[in-house]
């Protein structure tokens, strides 16, 4: 086996990645402290043709050199808009037929392997603080709360890492 060179992975440019169709996932930043995670969460945005990311309450936005440093040009490919509050972005996204999704450890939370998402809809995942999650106030206005399910000892996965768990999980799910 050989390592690919960048040049043979066949990606897409700005202005392909701009006009291709997009998955039905977007993804709610709120109050993300971490310009880095900020940063890592639009590669992964990227990586999966994300429709959209929204930074919320003190999540900071580009241009900055820190989110700069982790996204390596997502923030250029990625539609992104600043919201200053969490729960009237998640009551608008739901009025237009989105369905809202905290990602957080809650009483009666879906896991993630047992979630499963229908044809022709919008997801709109919600990560929270890296010290405090999701808001209770956007958890309780959410449509469903998702848990990913942990077997160690620790409380939680760093926020960009859940991201990406997320991501992905609903975006293979949407493609099978």
């Amino acid at each position: 086996m050989r390592k690919l060179e960048n040049s043979e992975l066949d990606r897409l440019d700005i202005a392909t990645f701009k006009k291709a169709e997009k998955s039905p996932i977007i993804i709610i930043l709120d109050n993300i402290r971490s310009l880095n995670n900020i940063g890592s969460v639009f590669r992964t945005a990227d990586a999966f043709l994300v429709q959209k990311i929204y930074l919320c309450g003190i999540t900071a936005t580009p241009p900055h050199k820190d989110i700069r440093k982790t996204a390596l040009g997502a923030t250029d490919s990625i539609d992104w808009e600043y919201r200053e509050n969490t729960l009237e972005l998640i009551e608008e996204l739901k009025s237009s037929g989105v369905k809202t999704i905290a990602v957080e450890q809650a009483e009666n939370a879906v896991m993630l392997n047992k979630f499963g998402t229908k044809e022709n809809e919008t997801l709109a995942l919600v990560f929270g603080n890296e010290v405090k999650g999701v808001s209770q106030e956007v958890v309780s206005a959410s449509d469903v709360v998702l848990e990913i399910p942990q077997f160690g000892t620790k409380h939680s996965l760093n926020i960009s890492v859940s991201t990406g768990v997320v991501v992905w999980d609903i975006w293979s799910k949407i493609n099978s």
